[in-house]
């Protein structure tokens, strides 16, 4: 183990902490209340750039072997800013549907929670899901063909990302096989928890995205030789 491996086991550690210490815990629930879209945006560029960090050290042995981190930073935010959006419109759409007698619903309290969190968690994954895992495949591709400069992405073209994309990986393992096996049970678990701490569990899961992500490239690569 190097010592950036240490430094990056302990600085997730930390993040960890601050949500198990009440003084810290109680002003970041209070902040996200209060300001929901700039900590949806703080929470996810800082946990999902990690898992990217993780990603280039399992396919390179190095962490910032990728170009255009600060990008890709910028990008996890605002797709963290839309996290807090989605997940507010569709556990309300899937209440009002299960209050509508359009989706079942169980007497048991705890049954009736995990069948409306694993609702939610379903038909989310199966909507906006493939949208939003290709939205980030389209804007890493053009921050790689743009080698992470401002100037030379805005040069790359949208068939060239095109292109690039190799969808044979996106729909046979990033769609068929994550969705069912991986985020449909991940999400479930996270709208069992309460709504302040949703986002941030989506941060938490981006470091996985960003494993399985790493996973879906080095498959790109071996169906390319």
């Amino acid at each position: 183990m190097k010592k950036k491996d240490i430094i990056l086991i302990f600085y997730i550690l930390t993040v960890v902490l601050l949500f198990l210490i009440n003084t810290t815990r109680v002003f970041i629930e209070t902040q996200t209340i209060n300001h929901p879209y700039l900590m949806g945006f703080i929470k996810t560029s800082i946990l999902a750039t990690s898992g990217e960090l993780i990603a280039s050290r399992i396919q390179s042995n190095h962490y910032f072997s990728k170009k255009g981190l600060f990008y890709r930073f910028i990008v996890w935010g605002i797709l963290g800013m839309g996290f807090v959006l989605m997940f507010h419109i569709y556990d309300a759409g899937v209440n009002s549907a299960i209050n509508n007698n359009l989706l079942p619903s169980i007497k048991h309290s705890f049954s009736n929670k995990l069948v409306t969190a694993f609702l939610i968690s379903l038909i989310m994954n199966l909507s906006f899901a493939p949208a939003f895992m290709l939205l980030h495949r389209v804007t890493d591709t053009y921050i790689d063909l743009g080698q992470g400069r401002f100037k030379q992405i805005t040069k790359v073209k949208i068939s060239d990302v095109s292109s690039t994309i190799h969808w044979k990986v996106y729909l046979e393992f990033v769609l068929i096989k994550t969705i069912p096996l991986f985020w449909v049970p991940a999400h479930t678990i996270t709208f069992l928890l309460p709504s302040q701490y949703r986002v941030l569990m989506a941060g938490f899961l981006s470091i996985a995205l960003g494993l399985i992500l790493s996973f879906s490239k080095n498959k790109q690569k071996e169906s390319t030789n």
